[in-house]
């Protein structure tokens, strides 16, 4: 029956949205199994002792994003080239050239010349129709330097994404925590700026090492190849290390659907994995199943934010009193959870009659 309310999908007319969503709810159903077989000793990924298992997901998930981006940019949504283009230091025609190169296709020499001769301090030299790789005098005409490109590129990234991450750092805060930030704002707006430059470094890095791959490529070989920029996005990845280890898996299980969303454009339209009709539709049954059997089961597999937004979702049934006698086990499990997470809660409190003031969504952790 859970799976089966996951045609409610069909709600959505477009098949791109309900499969992203879809590929979504499959990496959440991926950690529950995963963190169930670790807490069983069943599985763990590299060893017991290993802690970078979130670091290799996210490494392997941009891998595939921006090989995606270089070579086939139509496998990922418009939205998500234009936050990739505006954030890199690179021009549109000049990951056409190199996509077209990288193909044995002509470049565009016109277009190109075009954006070329705008830049200032340019000095690319002359235009082939067919090169074996397209230069750094081109990728980067500014400067002749790959080092202070690089390096302009890392700040220019940091200036320009800065607000955006302290926006989403900030915000959220306060909002989800106004008691916290009443007490003492000075501390919060701290801790807001600390984790905004450290998501932003990390955002930053990612940039330049990107940037840096492809330099260094073209410094030791004559031909390009279009799986240089799946491994220069797999070693861009290492900046999550920048990161906290809390925030490496989320980031992990944000690239992840986009990243199986592409792969899973390119194997079809090369005929290497068949095009079910409506495939999106019974992996998301599957899935919403087993997410709500971990719901019920083993609650503690799920991640806080996610376990937090189903109580929110469920929160009428929570909160009814009629309904108080007929709660199943995964409400119990999720209330004997959070009670052992936060037992300074319940200390000092009266015995409250009301339901609605009993189960305070509001405490959940991650929301």
């Amino acid at each position: 029956m859970r799976s089966v309310a996951g045609l409610s999908i069909l709600a959505l007319e477009d098949s791109n949205r309900r499969r992203t969503l879809a590929l979504y709810l499959l990496a959440r159903l991926g950690q529950c199994a995963y963190n169930s077989a670790k807490s069983k000793n069943k599985f763990h990924l590299w060893g017991s002792h290993w802690r970078h298992g979130d670091s290799l997901l996210f490494a392997l998930a941009c891998a595939q994003v921006m090989y995606a981006f270089v070579m086939r940019p139509e496998s990922l949504p418009k939205s998500y080239q234009d936050f990739i283009q505006k954030t890199g230091p690179v021009a549109q025609p000049v990951y056409k050239a190199v996509r077209d190169s990288c193909r044995g296709y002509p470049v565009d020499v016109f277009s190109l010349s075009t954006y070329l001769s705008d830049r200032r301090n340019s000095n690319y030299g002359k235009l082939e129709e067919f090169p074996s790789i397209v230069p750094c005098s081109v990728i980067h005409p500014d400067t002749n330097s790959c080092l202070a490109h690089n390096a302009n590129a890392t700040s220019a990234t940091f200036r320009k994404t800065f607000p955006l991450y302290f926006s989403l750092t900030f915000v959220p805060f306060v909002v989800l925590h106004l008691q916290k930030f009443m007490d003492a704002p000075a501390r919060t707006c701290g801790l807001a700026v600390k984790g905004s430059v450290r998501s932003t470094a990390f955002l930053s890095a990612f940039v330049g090492i990107f940037q840096g791959v492809i330099c260094m490529h073209r410094k030791v070989a004559s031909k390009d190849h279009k799986l240089v920029y799946w491994v220069a996005g797999g070693v861009a990845a290492l900046s999550v290390l920048l990161e906290k280890k809390a925030r490496r898996s989320e980031l992990a299980l944000y690239v992840l659907p986009r990243a199986g969303d592409s792969l899973w454009y390119i194997l079809v339209n090369r005929n290497l994995f068949p095009n079910f009709r409506n495939a999106e539709v019974f992996l998301f049954c599957f899935c919403m199943g087993g997410i709500m059997y971990y719901l019920e089961h083993e609650p503690e597999t799920m991640a806080p934010f996610l376990r937090g937004l189903i109580r929110r979702f469920l929160a009428s049934r929570i909160s009814s009193p009629g309904l108080s006698s007929n709660r199943n086990a995964s409400y119990t499990h999720l209330e004997t959870l959070d009670a052992m997470k936060k037992p300074n809660l319940q200390e000092g409190r009266p015995d409250e009659g009301s339901p609605s003031q009993k189960y305070n969504l509001e405490s959940i952790q991650g929301l």
